[in-house]
């Protein structure tokens, strides 16, 4: 399995973004230290998955960064990701991990530590934590868990957590406090003016 790098990227395809552009900017930055996941809208097409999967795969490459494709895991074998990540209404974790492969990457969504450890359990490489705040960048998120929940999950298993939900450059002392090893972002980095620099603020945030 690839190392993990600790700040992960996750696509915003939603209108009147380009996340394209936003891998661009951040992967010269974070370099190895970047994952970019690759998260469609529920109605974009496998065509459109694959179509920005295989160019961020492309983009990763060249910089060693890891890719992993959410949810489509058919995508992610297609376009010879690193990886994938599934949450609580996609494929099973046990059944993930058997579709992706032993040396897969494989993250999971876990909100609590039961949760946590029955994902890990199954064969989850990394878990993503959260939504730590209320967050608008997905639909039907759950109640917002804060650094005591992060604390939990991370306090009760052995692989990294990753911190997930309205996550900002001043929020990851208190987070790498609790035991995240790595936070996720959409918003922080798809709706900031200079995405680079503001990658560069979460990267010096996080390797402190």
């Amino acid at each position: 399995m690839p190392s993990l790098g600790r700040l992960h990227l996750i696509t915003d395809t939603r209108p009147g973004r380009d996340p394209l552009a936003v891998v661009r900017a951040a992967l010269p930055v974070a370099r190895a230290e970047l994952v970019v996941q690759v998260r469609v809208t529920d109605d974009a097409t496998d065509r459109e998955a694959y179509d920005l999967a295989r160019r961020v795969v492309v983009l990763c490459a060249r910089y060693r960064a890891t890719c992993l494709v959410n949810d489509r895991l058919h995508v992610a074998l297609a376009v010879g990701a690193d990886g994938g990540h599934v949450g609580a209404d996609d494929l099973p974790v046990g059944a993930a991990r058997a579709v992706l492969g032993s040396a897969a990457v494989l993250g999971a969504t876990a909100r609590d530590p039961d949760t946590a450890g029955e994902a890990v359990a199954a064969g989850a490489s990394y878990l993503g934590v959260g939504p730590y705040r209320p967050t608008s960048t997905k639909d039907g998120l759950p109640t917002a868990i804060g650094v005591a929940g992060v604390r939990a999950v991370a306090a009760a298993v052995s692989v990294p957590v990753v911190a997930i939900g309205g996550v900002t450059a001043e929020d990851v002392p208190a987070l790498r406090a609790a035991g995240a090893y790595g936070v996720a972002v959409v918003g922080a980095l798809s709706g900031a003016a200079d995405p680079a620099r503001a990658t560069a603020e979460l990267l010096k945030a996080l390797t402190c």
